[in-house]
């Protein structure tokens, strides 16, 4: 979501004559786009507001600018901490930049525009995309599910969605500059709805749309995850097989707790449903360990539930309170100490899931979009299939963007190895 509005950002500013600078010394103005979600990214941007000033000082007439989620929700901080910076736009205000610049700041007080909308979709604006593999492109804003932990409906507001017209072509658009693959955004995915059209019907127009070669989306809700969805998914082959499915936590308390509105009975059932509809599906997860309160013996139903699932892969986190959710107001938070060694457990264990679900592969052929080399060597590109996995294999006559037949032959660590299909082998496959 943030590449995407700084995208969204990028090109409001060229549309307006703005161009990028090669080099941030000689530029008039410095925009930072932020994440609240964590602690952890605030911090970052703090020490990188700090670099700037000194960039500042050399190049006085430079504008720094701070924008989205923590613009939102730490401006009095940013204003009273960060005398220096010059404008603080939240997610909902980015119009309102090109005007702003056209002023010419040349009193020393900030500008600061916050306001949240029941109705910005930014419908009209279209991003400016490096060239690439993956377009994200965002069908809604905002969030109006309120888990206990999450800042996003403060930050972002309330849930509204743009027209299925408008992403079609803006999908349109991604595919005429060279995307082969498009990854549909929403805080909640599936909670998309416009003038009584609902995600299913938009994830059909959009796999309807000449030339799109790959789609996915991220991330629904549980609790939205429904048959006409999973039947649209499995008769589209442009859609691909693989859904990422926010667990949280194990424990029916703390999922009550974290009013995420689902049991793990309904979420396992979900899961056996899925895998009925869409054969070979990847599915990968969120896991928040040491939410305040969580018991040793529910942490341990958490990780049940993971052994009973066995996710192809997951996004693990330790419990990160953010002042003005209502988990930040319980008393009875839980340890760094713990909330560390939890983690590691559930790292280890989700390693071990990885591995056991991906040495099924080995021994089927697996087209895989070529996307980047190797880290681990020059002579070999790594793709991902449609379910998400990682494959690293020879280059051959293969180039980026190509999808191509792969014969997975090993499983390591969390990556499958295979070797390229030559077209003729593929026929006979």
């Amino acid at each position: 979501m943030n590449v995407a509005d700084s995208e969204l950002v990028e090109g409001l500013l060229q549309k307006e004559g703005y161009l990028p600078a090669v080099n941030i010394k000689n530029a008039d103005a410095v925009f930072v786009n932020t994440c609240a979600i964590r602690e952890h990214a605030e911090e970052k941007v703090h020490s990188q507001l700090g670099r700037y000033n000194l960039i500042k000082k050399q190049n006085p007439d430079m504008i720094i600018g701070v924008l989205g989620c923590m613009g939102q929700n730490l401006k009095d901080d940013i204003l009273e901490s960060r005398p220096y910076v010059d404008i603080v736009l939240g997610p909902d205000s980015y119009r309102k930049l090109p005007e702003i610049l056209n002023r010419k700041i040349v009193n020393q007080k900030s500008i600061v525009d916050t306001k949240l909308s029941r109705f910005e979709v930014y419908n009209d604006l279209f991003p400016s995309r490096k060239k690439g593999i993956n377009a994200w492109i965002s069908i809604m804003r905002g969030c109006d599910k309120f888990c206990t932990f999450c800042i996003v409906p403060f930050t972002r507001g309330r849930e509204r969605s743009r027209s299925i017209a408008s992403i079609v072509a803006e999908t349109e658009q991604a595919v005429a500059d060279g995307f082969v693959e498009i990854t549909l955004l929403g805080q909640n995915v599936n909670s998309y709805k416009h003038e009584n059209e609902d995600f299913s019907k938009l994830l059909m127009a959009v796999a309807d749309i000449k030339g799109v070669k790959r789609i996915r989306y991220t991330s629904p809700h549980p609790q939205d995850i429904n048959s006409e969805l999973l039947e649209v998914m499995a008769t589209h082959d442009t859609i691909c097989n693989y859904i990422h499915l926010p667990l949280q936590a194990g424990s029916n308390r703390i999922l009550q707790r974290m009013n995420r509105t689902y049991t793990k009975e309904h979420f396992i059932g979900l899961v056996d449903y899925i895998r009925d509809v869409l054969p070979n599906v990847g599915i990968s997860t969120d896991i928040i360990v040491g939410f305040p309160g969580e018991t040793d013996e529910e942490f341990e139903e958490t990780l049940d539930v993971m052994k009973k699932v066995k996710f192809d892969s997951a996004f693990t986190f330790k419990y990160s309170s953010r002042p003005g959710t209502k988990a930040s107001e319980f008393s009875d938070h839980i340890s760094e100490e713990v909330k560390k060694e939890r983690l590691q457990q559930v790292i280890e264990l989700q390693k071990k899931h990885t591995l056991e679900r991906n040495r099924e592969s080995v021994g089927s052929v697996e087209t895989v979009l070529v996307e980047k080399e190797s880290k681990k060597s020059s002579t070999y590109w790594a793709g991902r299939t449609d379910s998400n996995k990682w494959v690293i294999f020879d280059k051959g006559n293969a180039k980026i963007k190509d999808f191509v037949p792969v014969l997975i032959t090993a499983a390591k660590g969390v990556s499958l190895h295979g070797d390229l299909v030559h077209q003729e082998e593929a026929h006979a496959v």
